[in-house]
């Protein structure tokens, strides 16, 4: 059953919430140890796989100066989370809204689309 309710951070799952302030304070390294082994991230349409993913994590957005702000936050089930985020920096076109849509498997990120946020 799909909940579509903001929620405060602190009732997200403990593994989304570090991975999340970690990606706030742009710790790359941090955030990718709560990717499973085999875990798959998606940015943008472009697919990490295992290594990859993590290697993609740890470097992305390192070319640009910005800011993350979460503005939302919701639980689809109990496996599938969503985080919308607002940031606003030096890349192109200065402000983007995306949403983190997690899966999680034994408390780990086994999955993450970063997409553009629908409004």
């Amino acid at each position: 059953m799909t909940q579509h309710t903001d929620l405060p951070s602190d009732l997200l799952p403990t593994t989304v919430r570090a991975f999340m302030a970690a990606q706030i304070v742009r710790d790359g390294g941090t955030a990718s140890s709560f990717l499973t082994e085999d875990a798959v991230v998606v940015d943008q349409g472009e697919t990490f796989r295992g290594r990859e993913a993590h290697a993609f994590l740890r470097d992305a957005g390192s070319e640009f100066e910005f800011t993350t702000e979460q503005i939302g936050a919701r639980r689809v089930d109990d496996a599938h989370w969503v985080v919308t985020v607002r940031l606003e920096g030096t890349f192109p076109g200065g402000v983007a809204e995306l949403d983190y849509r997690f899966t999680l498997r034994d408390d780990l990120v086994a999955e993450l689309v970063i997409a553009n946020h629908a409004a």
